[in-house]
């Protein structure tokens, strides 16, 4: 190796295992040219000034002797780590690099200038630990980099620069946190031409897996206008693209997820070579998507192709040229959040203490959570902080960013199939709802702790109680016959519960997806010229940048029931058509002009009887067309389409007459149709029903509510309300054995299996084929399981 070889090397020559040569960055870059080498990306040239002329220059005598001098004041307790940082630093500065080094670094410009036909190319200086972009470790950010550097003397400052950013004092404390020695620690330097500079029209960041779960299926890619700083600060909201890898290259749209960014500002060069300013954006840019569909599916594509190279999850920057059009990737890096996460764990809790309950109600999850109880009246205007209790009279649609940043949610009202104890479920947090009285009786801004760990009952306590939680395993669960699917409403909950070991989805609700991430009733956005104007602007706003109401509608409705599919697939997910009762309906903007005033919604305009009804045919339409854009376009063809409380055979009928006539035939492409068992005729008439379907679903809430004569919402009538009863267990081993006398599958998507161990063993003794639970209840209910069947065979 001769000496420039030593100090010095090109990209080209480098892979992804010279992190000990030239730090992670020059790797990640060498490595990059090598995974994407023929692909039509724009890729940066240049080269690595190596951890050896790092050394080089810190041994001299004129920066060694300080160095050690400010290291051993460290320790001693001499000097506070500021003092030594600082100190380090300016050695570091003040003193000229080896000539070897600064020839070395001079000549590869130059050359690097003669490849681009530039005689003194503007550059990025970037600093490349040995220790960053590892496993576990990341130092994002904690050490310089320059942009847009030109000329020798300004290149040679700048990596000078970037070797004493080593030791700022908030890398020092993090190579502490992991046990690296500062003397041991290595910074090595990577110089590289600017893709699309001083033109850069977008760029952004790109992660081959899901950011807050490490789900492996998708690629996120956020980008905004200009240079890519502002995205990876997070000092903008970029926009957001989520695509499915499966479909990539074999299906027309495998973006699972459009989402518009605010990108109120933009990162542009500075007036002064290696500058960059901030300035506002256009109102042209703020409405368009910085980013074409084929321009998403291009990076997508790419960044798979860097995912499969390094053989982990990927972080990588890409930039798009305004003249050209052309799209560069400038950095990869393996993604350091989820990379020592193992395959997934489960927790159980017990209160280790006990006190004076101050409220008590219904438990939703198994879950212990303590923080400042925080009363909240209106959502809107709350002073909420992440991590206190939400109490709360009761929770809607408009409360889930509050409920996303709660310990634990408490509720005056609501049983256990409220929108506070289904969204609760889902975060993996937990609730007592149907308190009565806890905005009253739980003080504002006092510590409480929140049980559900107790059975059916849940409490809240004064004070901070001790509890311990034991974890598990996904190793640990134990294997049975009758399988265990999941209940979902909210998209991106639907990654965060990736991991469990479940056998698909046997509830994935869309009404949480038409609430929350669209807004406002099918039929207004598809009549805006029946609507007032005050509602036709608000729905004008929420459309914006859509074709038209229905195009929005569609386009958001897959992207929800798509997130669902993905997280699961290729396993199966049972996505149920809409089923709001009137009164839900008309609370959706524009609502009220399309929805009759009903005496008992519950069992009014509801379910099947709407998707043939003049007042929703259209709306239905909608909903079939989202179904089959997920379905063929987005290539989750594990999605079977569920019809909600069917009241008769010929209602049956003509809904799935009206489903073919959008779309959506029975058969085609696999498509599987299950019905919700959840009305007595459904079970009077199983086999007739059965002879129309693929699956049936036994929604146990409402079949109970319906055998038994019992509002489902009463608290008054609470103690009779039980899909436990005789009664409703007769009608459930009826349709079981009805079912599998026509080679009907039976699936149960209630609340009883995961409250009630007996019931489940009930389920287990029938037959059923499947039982769909709540996240939180998965490893409960899969015991329960596997002691039935064990008992069965004993």
């Amino acid at each position: 190796m001769t000496e420039d070889t030593r100090l010095v090397r090109l990209l080209d020559e480098l892979t992804n295992q010279d992190r000990e040569l030239v730090g992670g960055k020059a790797a990640g870059l060498g490595g990059l040219r090598h995974a994407l080498s023929g692909s039509g990306a724009l890729l940066p040239s240049g080269f690595a000034v190596t951890a050896s002329a790092y050394r080089m220059h810190i041994e001299q005598p004129r920066v060694a002797r300080p160095f050690a001098e400010a290291l051993a004041s460290l320790r001693s307790g001499v000097s506070s780590a500021t003092e030594a940082a600082e100190a380090i630093r300016a050695a570091i500065v003040a003193v000229p690099l080896p000539p070897a080094v600064a020839t070395a670094i001079t000549r590869m410009y130059h050359k690097l200038g003669h490849d681009l036909a530039v005689s003194a190319p503007p550059v990025a200086v970037r600093s490349s630990a040995t220790t960053e972009d590892m496993p576990g470790a990341s130092f994002a950010g904690q050490h310089s980099s320059f942009l847009g550097v030109v000329g020798d003397q300004s290149l040679l400052d700048a990596c000078r620069t970037c070797f004493a950013s080593l030791f700022t004092e908030r890398a020092m404390a993090y190579r502490e946190s992991f046990g690296f020695a500062h003397d041991a620690s290595a910074l090595a330097v990577v110089v590289h031409s600017m893709l699309a500079w001083p033109e850069t029209e977008a760029s952004g960041v790109i992660f081959t897996a899901e950011t807050e779960s490490g789900f492996p299926g998708v690629i996120l890619i956020s980008g905004t206008w200009g240079i890519g700083e502002a995205v990876v600060q997070g000092t903008v909201t970029p926009d957001e693209f989520l695509v499915f890898k499966h479909a990539l290259g074999v299906f027309s749209d495998p973006i699972l997820v459009h989402r518009r960014g605010t990108k109120l500002k933009k990162v542009v060069p500075g007036a002064r070579p290696g500058t960059t300013r901030v300035v506002r954006t256009s109102p042209g840019e703020r409405k368009a998507l910085c980013l074409t569909d084929e321009d998403v599916v291009q990076l997508a594509t790419w960044a798979r192709q860097v995912d499969d190279h390094f053989g982990c999850a990927m972080d990588i920057e890409w930039v798009k040229d305004r003249h050209t059009r052309r799209l560069g990737v400038v950095q990869a890096r393996p993604e350091t959040v989820h990379a020592m996460e193992g395959p997934g764990g489960l927790a159980s809790y017990r209160l280790l203490e006990h006190g004076d309950a101050i409220s008590d109600g219904t438990s939703v999850g198994s879950g212990i959570a303590t923080g400042a109880a925080r009363v909240v009246r209106n959502a809107a205007s709350a002073e909420f902080v992440t991590g206190e209790v939400l109490v709360a009279a009761a929770t809607s649609p408009d409360w889930l960013p509050l409920m996303r940043r709660a310990a634990a949610i408490v509720t005056d009202t609501g049983g256990r199939t409220s929108h506070a104890a289904i969204v609760s479920r889902e975060l993996g947090i937990p609730a007592v709802v149907g308190t009565g009285h806890a905005t009253a009786s739980i003080p504002n801004g006092e510590p409480v702790t929140v049980s559900c760990a107790e059975g059916r009952e849940g409490h809240v306590y004064l004070g901070y109680l001790p509890y311990e939680v034991a974890s598990g395993t996904i190793d640990d669960i134990p294997q049975t016959t009758t399988r265990v699917l999941m209940n979902i409403g909210i998209p991106g909950a639907a990654f965060r519960w990736s991991r469990l070991p479940v056998e698909g989805v046997g509830l994935a609700r869309i009404e949480f997806i038409i609430s929350e991430d669209i807004g406002a009733h099918p039929m207004a956005l598809l009549h805006p010229e029946r609507l007032d104007e005050r509602t036709r602007r608000q729905v004008d706003r929420l459309i914006e940048g859509y074709q038209d109401g229905a195009a929005y509608f569609v386009e958001r409705l897959s992207e929800g029931i798509a997130q669902i599919a993905a997280a699961q697939y290729p396993r199966p997910v049972v996505v149920r058509l809409s089923d709001f009762k009137s009164n839900e309906y008309a609370n959706l903007l524009g609502g009220t002009l399309f929805e009759l005033t009903e005496a008992n919604p519950m069992l009014g305009l509801r379910g099947a009887s709407r998707y043939h009804h003049e007042r929703y045919r259209e709306a239905f339409a909608l909903e079939c067309a989202a179904m089959k854009r997920v379905r063929e376009a987005m290539g989750l063809d594990n999605v079977i389409v569920m019809i909600p409380f069917c009241r008769t055979v010929a209602e049956c009928d003509s809904v799935l007459e009206e489903m073919a006539a959008n779309g959506l035939r029975r058969g085609e492409n696999g498509l599987k149709v299950w019905l919700m068992a959840e009305i007595p005729s459904n079970v009077v008439l199983a086999r007739e029903f059965a002879r129309r379907i693929d699956g049936f679903s036994i929604g146990s809430n409402d079949l109970t509510q319906l055998v038994l004569g019992v509002d489902r919402d009463s608290a008054e009538l609470r103690a009779i309300f039980r899909e436990t009863d005789a009664a409703v267990r007769s009608m459930i081993r009826s349709l079981i054995e009805q079912a599998h006398e026509m080679n009907v599958t039976v699936s149960i998507c209630g609340q009883a299996p995961s409250d009630d161990p007996e019931f489940t063993a009930f389920l287990v003794e029938c037959g059923i084929d499947s039982i769909s639970v709540n996240p939180d209840a998965f490893l409960t209910v899969k015991q329960a399981i596997a002691r039935a069947e064990s008992s069965a065979k004993s």
